[in-house]
Parts: C-alpha cells; sequence; structure tokens
C-alpha cells in the first residue's frame, strides 16, 4: 500500500471518529476469523496488511468450491510481485464450521462476506459468544432479518463490541468531493426538498454480472443468481446507494428510522440469464434444483436483481435504484449521482461521454460572475486538503479534474473500510451516527422490498 493510500486513510479515520478516548500506545493484536467466505468481497478484506492484525486468519466454512476460491484468491495475493500479502489461512472445513468457530474462538473480529441467508443469524450469535463483527453488505434482506439486526446491535452495545458493514462506496473520490462541496453553503446552497415526481437525490448503480477482478473473469457461485440466497437487488447493492444518501445529505448526524424515513414506493423487476451466460460465470454446466423454480422458457434464468426505492429522509425526496445487465457496454460498473441545491446540482456521470469513469459537475442553477468567482474561492480551500484537484469550464458549469493518485478503484476501498473498522475497534467506541445509520439504511431497504413484492411487476 502506497504512502498516500495510508496517510489519506488515516486522516478520513481520525476525522470521523468522534471517541473522547486516546487510542491505546500498543492497541491488542486482531485475530481475524473468516466464516464461510463465499463471495469475493471476503478476499478483497485481506488484499492488503494492517498493523496489529495478525497474519494468521481462522477459516471456518463448509468445504467446496466457495472455499477454495477463497483460498485461491489469498494465495494470489501472496504471491504477487507488486507489494505481495503474507497471510497464512488456517481452515476447518466440518459440517459443523460455525458451531466450532463458536466454540473454539480463535479470533477476535469475525469477517462475513457470503450467502446472505443466514448471514444475519451468524451476526447475531457471532457477538453473543463475544467476537466483534466486519460483515460485507447485505446484513439484512427482508424484514424478519431486519429484527434480528436490531437485537445483534442491541448485544453489542451492551457487550462493548463493534458490529460494522463495509461501506466501500464512501471512498469514491468522486462522492468524497461531492458530499465536500456540498457541506460549502456558498457553493451548494442548501439542500432541496424536492418532489416524490423530482426527487432532490438520485443515485443509480449499473452492475454486471460478468465481471473482472484483480485481473481475472470472476467466478460466481450458483446462488448468487437466488435472491432467497443473496437477497434481491433491491436490499443488496442499494444498501450503498441509501448509505451515501445518509452520509452525503446528513454528514454525521444519527438518523432515526422511525421518524425520519418514510419510504413511498418501491419496484423490482427481473434479468433474464441465458443458461451459456450461466455457464461461462459459474463453470457449472447445469442450472443447480434450487433454481429451477426461477427458469422461464427452458433456457432463461429469471434473477430479480433490479429494484427502485422512492423515499422520503428527513422530508428530503430521494430516489436510488439499481440496474444489473450480464454484461453492459464498458464492461465495468457504473455510478450515477444527482443531489441538488438551491444554487447548484452536484452530479457524478460515469458513461460511454465519460469514458465509463466516474466524474463529478458543478452545475449552477443561475451561473452569474459573482457566483463563479465563489466557485473558484471555494475550491481553492478544498486544493489544501486534495491537491491538484482543478475546474474546468464547461457549457453547464464546471468538470471537477481530479488527479489519478486519488482514483484508487473499488478493491482499494476495502482496506480503507478495514482501516476505519479497526480504528473504531482500537477505540472501543463507534459513533452514534454509524450505528444509526446501518440500521436506518436497513429499515429502508427492507421496507421497500416488502412493498416491492406487493406491487405488481
Amino acid at each position: 500500500m502506497n504512502k498516500f493510500l495510508i496517510s489519506f486513510g488515516m486522516i478520513l479515520i481520525v476525522s470521523c471518529n468522534s471517541s473522547t478516548k486516546n487510542p491505546a500506545d500498543n492497541p491488542p493484536m486482531v485475530k481475524l476469523i473468516t466464516l464461510d467466505p463465499g463471495h469475493f468481497h471476503a478476499a478483497l478484506v485481506q488484499k492488503s496488511m494492517y498493523p496489529n492484525v495478525d497474519s494468521v486468519v481462522q477459516v471456518y466454512a463448509p468445504g467446496g468450491s466457495d472455499l477454495q476460491l477463497h483460498l485461491d484468491r489469498i494465495t494470489a495475493f501472496n504471491k504477487r510481485p507488486a507489494e505481495p500479502t503474507h497471510w497464512k489461512e488456517e481452515v476447518y472445513s466440518g459440517n459443523d464450521y460455525f458451531e466450532k468457530m463458536l466454540e473454539e474462538k480463535k479470533g477476535n473480529v469475525v469477517m462475513l462476506a457470503g450467502n446472505n441467508q443466514k448471514k444475519t443469524e451468524y451476526i447475531l450469535k457471532s457477538l453473543q459468544a463475544g467476537l466483534n463483527v466486519l460483515a460485507d453488505k447485505p446484513m439484512a434482506i427482508n424484514a424478519t432479518n431486519f429484527e434480528m439486526l436490531k437485537k445483534a446491535f442491541e448485544t453489542a452495545k451492551e457487550k462493548n463490541l463493534l458490529l460494522y458493514d463495509i461501506m466501500t462506496e464512501r471512498f469514491e473520490i468522486t462522492t468524497v468531493l461531492q458530499r465536500e462541496l456540498s457541506m460549502m453553503p456558498e457553493v451548494f446552497g442548501t439542500l432541496e426538498k424536492g418532489t416524490a415526481d423530482n426527487p432532490a437525490v438520485i443515485k443509480e448503480s449499473h452492475h454486471n454480472f460478468y465481471k473482472y477482478i484483480s485481473g481475472s473473469v470472476l467466478t460466481r457461485p450458483a446462488w448468487f443468481m437466488d435472491v432467497s440466497q443473496q437477497g434481491e437487488g433491491i436490499v443488496d447493492v442499494t444498501t450503498h446507494l441509501v448509505d451515501l444518501v445518509q452520509w452525503e445529505c446528513f454528514p454525521d448526524q444519527a438518523i432515526d428510522y422511525t421518524k425520519d424515513i418514510n419510504v413511498l414506493s418501491a419496484k423490482h423487476w427481473p434479468v433474464n440469464m441465458s443458461f451459456s451466460q450461466f455457464k461461462t460465470i459459474t463453470k457449472l454446466d447445469s442450472i443447480p434444483a434450487f433454481l429451477k423454480q426461477n427458469v422461464v422458457q427452458d433456457s432463461l434464468l429469471q434473477i430479480y436483481s433490479n429494484g427502485e426505492i422512492n423515499y422520503q429522509i428527513r422530508g428530503v425526496h430521494a430516489k436510488v435504484s439499481v440496474i444489473w445487465d450480464y454484461q453492459s457496454p464498458g464492461g465495468a460498473d457504473t455510478h450515477f449521482s444527482n443531489m441538488r441545491g438551491t444554487k447548484t446540482k452536484l452530479v457524478v456521470r460515469q458513461g460511454a461521454e465519460q469514458q465509463y469513469k466516474p466524474t463529478l459537475y458543478i452545475e449552477p442553477i443561475n451561473n452569474t460572475p459573482d457566483y463563479e468567482k465563489t466557485v473558484t474561492e471555494q475550491v481553492a480551500k478544498l486544493q489544501s486538503k486534495y491537491p491538484g484537484i482543478e475546474l474546468k469550464k464547461i457549457s453547464t458549469g464546471w468538470e471537477m479534474i481530479i488527479p489519478e493518485k486519488y482514483k484508487e478503484g473499488h478493491e482499494a476501498h476495502f482496506a480503507r473500510v478495514t482501516q476505519k473498522f479497526l480504528a473504531y475497534l482500537n477505540e472501543h467506541n463507534i459513533p452514534q451516527w454509524e450505528v444509526a445509520g446501518m440500521l436506518a439504511k436497513y429499515y429502508t431497504t427492507t421496507k421497500a422490498l416488502e412493498i416491492a413484492l406487493k406491487t405488481k411487476p
């Protein structure tokens, strides 16, 4: 990890940490336990090494391809030419892997990224056993899970443990700068309230089933296409989008889901995947029995991975949506974000015009010489925090020119989140707004799923 990654990451960690305690001079060693790693995100947490984290990792999982793919990814990180890691995986793969993990407790942090069907149960029981939890999203995929998650947070508080989910998108530089500019009233004004038909905040994410991770085509487990195990798109990827709405619109503020969230409408619709496409990404020669009920027209697999949520958060109308393709033009996952203030719109686009690279725009409602001077002065202040950023004048306002050194990419962001988790863990404290925010976003997504299931596709 280069010096910029470390320094920038630590700046963000310190700025977000609200603890009144001082870190211990010699923090206790963190010992990781990886539980049932069925998703590649589990491996990405170990793409970097961390101070005070033991290089020996305990892995508890059922034997099979999911486990082997995970171990292969860790081996690849250990053997890469540039900045190799030196993890040692100690594996238990008996059928009683979860019970064995709880019994042995060979670590103090459980890392969860895999099949979501039992994830919330894993979270709760791990905390009850006295273990901290770092979990990939989603931590809840339905209303029943959400009730269990509420209990998990109560348990964490009672036992002084940390439960945290992996929100990588907070570290995407265009999102970071969009948030910074939205907190400058001279540039942004105040956040509009919007309407249901014209939301003040719109976030949209396009994802691909066929994609490259660490230079190789990603092999996906068959259960990833089963919404009873992975969760529908409306409770999966939208977790990131709902989190960003909260994090950007109400920075460091506790959102009370019982008062501040009103889900107005939601819908979901399927992606149809051919058998040849399914075979390409799973390496399987047949569709498993648990997916047969989702086969239509004998050769198409129907997956409810698309969804849209229209809701109000503290009176502000927001819309988030996720759209999946087998493989979209450009090949990369893309993001669109629009925040509308009284003075300007802050827009992130990542389409063909941007060569599928996220690009931030400032698009004023009413551009004047005085406003242009103000924008220039305020961005100059940001340049002291993010040296090298510049404004490029365009017909609609300005494009933010961002140096390549800030464009780390999705995989690098897992180290950032892990660093933040470790800082909170070292402090034995997590800001109240973080916990409230996690409850609020999983309430929003699971409530939206309930509405979508009642709405005719």
